[in-house]
């Protein structure tokens, strides 16, 4: 699998999540960006901005990435280290996506 694969794959996954996430928290008009240490939020974000901000920036540095390694070569003996450093790039991206979703949903859940 090519890196413009790898980076397509990862960027599909981070819209559907996405696009599962606004269908969930569509009664919400601003969604939660940041929480300071004691759990209260700090800023917040409209619907569409928050759950577009991770999938755009993985956008950008995944094209880039994939981009790099497909147009400039690799030094002599790294060149097996591309498709692994791309994939963990992915999942750092989808991992993040996912702590801010469950975090979101953390924080909009009714007070028990």
């Amino acid at each position: 699998m090519g890196p413009a694969a790898i980076a397509i794959l990862a960027l599909v996954t981070l819209a559907a999540m996405s696009l599962t996430a606004n269908a969930r928290f569509r009664a919400e008009r601003r969604l939660p960006m940041q929480w300071s240490r004691t759990g209260a939020v700090n800023w917040t974000a409209p619907r569409p901005l928050a759950l577009a901000f991770t999938p755009l920036l993985a956008a950008l540095c995944l094209s880039a990435t994939a981009a790099s390694a497909t147009f400039i070569p690799s030094r002599p003996g790294q060149e097996g280290l591309v498709i692994p450093a791309l994939i963990a790039a992915a999942g750092v991206f989808i991992g993040a996506h996912a702590l801010h979703l469950w975090l979101i949903a953390r924080t909009l859940r009714p007070k028990s």
